[in-house]
């Protein structure tokens, strides 16, 4: 198995996952601003793109799956709990898919969206904007669909990996190093927390902080319908 994030330096993470002896190749959370980097990297390595995956219902960036499977035919891969159209492949909490002999297994992880999940393959789990990296804690909940008793119940489905797995999240600052589970159950203040109120406190500190998000009035329509709009403001 080849694991690789593809967005150096960049606000928003893709991770590619590519079963070497068969070609075929997985796309986690692609960003529709890089499609053309994506497709150029697919195409110049004669990759088999068999699925384009969003962890949930981005806010902050239109997702490229699918663009990708207009162009590849490939599934576009969400949650059950998705209200996006376009999907063609729905998962269920620990169902799992195969890309060649690797397994990519889903977990339901609501909360900061109800169609949040964690994607995960041997060594990797790649959690969105459920959990980030040490200082980052986890996304906010206080955009569509985002409940944080739902978060704060939910993250006890990390029970369910072992401690090496890294930690592959949707945003970290640029030049953030990926670390495992056990070393955010140490440095990560929300896996450090052992009340409800103290979660509560740190969104609500968080959501203040970063206030409101520039891109969610063109993104979230464009994430549901599986529409690209003619007009993408921050691409002009």
């Amino acid at each position: 198995m080849r694991f690789e994030q593809l967005n150096q330096g960049i606000w928003a993470m893709t991770y590619l996952i590519v079963d070497e002896s068969t070609k075929q190749a997985a796309l986690v959370d692609p960003v529709y601003d890089f499609l053309q980097t994506y497709i150029d990297k697919l195409d110049a390595e004669g990759l088999d793109l068999v699925y384009a995956i969003a962890t949930h219902t981005h806010a902050d960036h239109i997702t490229a799956c699918f663009s990708l499977r207009e162009h590849y035919q490939c599934e576009y891969v969400m949650s059950t709990e998705t209200a996006s159209l376009g999907v063609t492949m729905y998962m269920d909490d620990e169902e799992k898919l195969m890309l060649g002999s690797i397994p990519i297994q889903f977990h339901a992880a609501p909360g900061h969206t109800n169609d949040s999940m964690i994607v995960h393959v041997p060594g990797y789990m790649m959690t969105g904007d459920f959990l980030f990296n040490g200082d980052g804690g986890v996304g906010r909940d206080d955009l569509p669909s985002g409940r944080p008793h739902v978060h704060w119940e939910a993250l006890a489905v990390l029970d369910r990996f072992e401690g090496h797995t890294v930690v592959c999240s949707g945003h970290d600052p640029p030049g953030t190093e990926m670390q495992s589970l056990d070393w955010n159950r140490s440095n990560n203040p929300i896996l450090k927390m052992t009340t409800y109120e103290e979660f509560r406190s740190w969104q609500e500190a968080t959501s203040a902080k970063l206030g409101s998000v520039s891109k969610i009035k063109t993104a979230i329509p464009a994430n549901l319908f599986g529409e690209i709009p003619e007009h993408i403001p921050w691409l002009d």
